[in-house]
């Protein structure tokens, strides 16, 4: 079983889709290994995005990402990560595939409702950044 780490963005927790969210979550096989309810601060987001830091989009994503709660999640499942992102959609929501969770839900490229990690190397930071391990249940 592999872990991938996800965000249920601020626009989307706004707009009260955390369950619908989460229902695609499940309905598509994942089993959430952990799962808490947060506000980030300025720091936090920036750590988070370091390796965006030099980005255009840097500034504009870590504020996004302050403007209101967040749900932070560990996922479970056979190739967890390629899954994650599949299900999530393309970044811009325009470009993403019917059915997934940015076309359905995304207001649009910076708003688009969910992250997940992109590699086992940054699932691996990204989990770590907000869970300690005895958080993770598998």
């Amino acid at each position: 079983m592999e872990k991938t780490f996800a965000i249920i963005k601020p626009d989307a927790v706004e707009r009260n889709l955390i369950g619908k969210i989460l229902e695609r979550i499940e309905s598509n096989g994942f089993k959430i290994a952990a799962m808490k309810k947060a506000q980030l601060t300025p720091s936090q987001a920036k750590g988070f995005y370091y390796v965006h830091k030099e980005r255009p989009f840097f500034g504009s994503l870590t504020e996004s990402m302050c403007s209101g709660p967040v749900v932070l999640l560990v996922l479970e499942k056979e190739n967890a990560i390629p899954a994650w992102r599949e299900l999530m959609g393309a970044t811009n929501p325009e470009d993403a595939a019917a059915g997934t969770i940015r076309k359905d839900f995304a207001v649009n490229i910076e708003q688009n409702s969910t992250h997940g990690s992109d590699s086992a190397e940054n699932a691996a930071f990204e989990m770590s950044y907000f869970f300690s391990e005895t958080e993770i249940l598998s």
